[in-house]
């Protein structure tokens, strides 16, 4: 009798401290700075985690009170946020570009060519395929293939710019694609597209073209749908080695801490490679896929609705309006201040678009419609706005919304358009963009403050592989918009810039309404998913470019990341 009684003097310490601890849970985060981002910008020191869903976030002795845990993280008064999503980017488009010649950053044609010969030299590829050259950072004008054809006569190569809208071709892959004759033949690409010429004074092929007493010999220089022959033909990089790069590519973002990525258009055999991926559990971060509306995708919309694996989303189409600012494709309202006869063009003509705005009401998807000129920005929110009489809560999206008119900013409200921006486009463009755009011009460009006065909401993202994955340039060119070398030094069009809770919104909270994901992400609230980023520095928008990284990363309560 005496034993029993002292065991239970012995035990009651511990019945009181179990009592005390009640539920169990399977991770604990506290001494944290855990931004929740709802609608009162809470901010708590623990959360408590069980399932792969939040349970409770609070108070630090109150969650460490209330609950019990399998593994307990000491967050060192880190900054803990929702997993932040990059509302653009191109994940295969990347991983394809890391097995590619990597033009970025070239300051010549000359340092162009040495580059690509040396991976040549390397990996002795029988068709060679380079990405991300801008002729901005060299003389200015589009290359031509002169020096391409005379290092490469016998192999060939197709050098994509830095936004993807064009590329440079040597005559080798001009003639194998044909692409001269079937751009002629083909309307739909002849209006949503260009390729460039030089008069000369004899015939030197098949692929040149003669008008009157002048016979025109392509440059190489290839625009938007004028290089779909040329795209048709290029080889796929072998499934190992694909496979391979696109975990290299999650390993980037998980190190930014960025755990889901709005897949911004992907064929039929790309969305095969991310499902096979997430079906093998090798693909962990959330994507939210956009199928570019072909057939074969059209069908498998009306075929699947709304399609869920594991991990990936898709229910939205993404759609071409136009092309790009740099090669001169996106549609304006006005000829080009620095081309007096050219406007750019629609990628997909109206009637087309109009088809495909019935297919998403019919399936029910999400129209994404690249839209950078003022042109095609009209244009689409008109479409739009015929959408939210059949639909209130669309929640189809402008991705880019580059340059507005100021009198269009309304239509993004009565339209309840969703813009997608990349806060990087302006940074990197601001060298030359009022050459193309004239000043008049300017007062609707990156206009990220006056279209969320309008739109009381903004997805963030950054178009990756044509701008850096990294969060943190896209927060220095929001907030106080400039780029990483912060320039220029008193930011450009600095009157539009965005707070940094507004920029991390667009990567949070905004990005999940905008793919139709706010149940479950965006904030840290009980019920929703465990998908948490703790950053190993303060997340600031100081005057100047401030670097970091993830310090551990959580999708649905599993840790993805750590730097331990």
């Amino acid at each position: 009798m005496k034993k029993a009684a002292l065991f239970l003097i012995l035990m009651f310490p511990l019945l009181i401290t179990s009592c005390m601890k009640g539920e169990s849970v399977d991770v604990i985060i506290h001494n944290a700075n855990i931004h929740t981002m709802n609608a009162n910008s809470d901010v708590f020191e623990a959360v408590a985690i069980r399932d792969g869903k939040i349970v409770e976030v609070g108070p630090e002795r109150q969650i460490l009170n209330k609950y019990s845990a399998g593994e307990y993280i000491d967050a060192q008064k880190k900054d803990v946020y929702p997993g932040w999503v990059d509302a653009h980017g191109h994940i295969l488009s990347y991983a394809k570009q890391t097995l590619s010649v990597n033009l970025i950053g070239c300051k010549s044609y000359d340092e162009m060519i040495i580059r690509i010969e040396k991976y040549q030299s390397k990996y002795n590829r029988k068709f060679i395929i380079g990405r991300g050259w801008d002729q901005s950072l060299w003389d200015g004008k589009m290359p031509t293939n002169e020096l391409l054809n005379k290092t490469f006569p016998d192999i060939a190569v197709c050098l994509f710019r830095i936004d993807g809208h064009a590329l440079l071709a040597n005559d080798f892959l001009i003639e194998k694609s044909d692409v001269i004759n079937k751009f002629n033949e083909d309307s739909e690409l002849n209006q949503g597209g260009y390729f460039e010429t030089d008069t000369i004074a004899t015939l030197l092929g098949s692929s040149i073209t003669q008008e009157g007493s002048f016979i025109l010999q392509p440059t190489g220089f290839f625009a938007d749908n004028a290089m779909n022959p040329i795209i048709e033909i290029l080889p796929e990089f072998g499934q190992k080695e694909l496979k391979d790069a696109i975990l290299e590519v999650q390993h980037e973002l998980l190190m930014y801490g960025i755990t889901g990525v709005h897949e911004a258009g992907m064929n039929r055999a790309e969305f095969k490679i991310i499902d096979r991926l997430v079906s093998q559990r090798d693909l962990k971060i959330n994507i939210y896929g956009m199928l570019l509306p072909s057939d074969e995708n059209i069908a498998f919309a009306r075929k699947n609705g709304f399609y869920r694996n594991k991990n990936l989303y898709v229910r939205s189409f993404k759609v071409f309006g136009d092309g790009a600012l740099g090669s001169r494709g996106a549609f304006l309202k006005y000829p080009y201040a620095d081309k007096y006869d050219h406007s750019g063009y629609l990628t997909t003509s109206l009637p087309h678009m109009r088809l495909i705005a019935e297919i998403c009401h019919e399936t029910g998807y999400q129209m994404n419609t690249h839209a950078i000129g003022d042109s095609t920005n009209k244009l689409m929110l008109g479409i739009y706005q015929e959408a939210i009489e059949v639909n209130p809560n669309h929640r189809w999206r402008i991705e880019h919304a580059q340059i507005v008119d100021p009198k269009d900013f309304v239509l993004f409200a009565q339209s309840g358009a969703y813009a997608s921006v990349q806060p990087t486009h302006a940074t990197s463009d601001q060298q030359w963009v009022e050459d193309r755009i004239g000043s008049e011009r300017m007062e609707g460009a990156y206009a990220f403050k006056s279209i969320l006065a309008n739109t009381g909401r903004l997805a963030i993202g950054t178009d990756f592989p044509v701008e850096y994955i990294d969060p943190f340039r896209t927060i220095h060119s929001a907030v106080n918009r400039k780029n990483v070398d912060n320039e220029p030094s008193n930011g450009f069009l600095v009157n539009e810039s965005i707070t940094l809770e507004e920029c991390i919104k667009g990567m949070t909270i905004w990005a999940a309404e905008a793919s139709f994901q706010e149940n479950s992400l965006g904030t840290i609230k009980e019920g929703k998913d465990a998908t948490l980023s703790i950053f190993e520095d303060p997340v600031v928008a100081n005057g100047s470019y401030t670097q970091n990284f993830a310090y551990m990363v959580y999708i649905k309560g599993k840790k993805v990341y750590s730097v331990e």
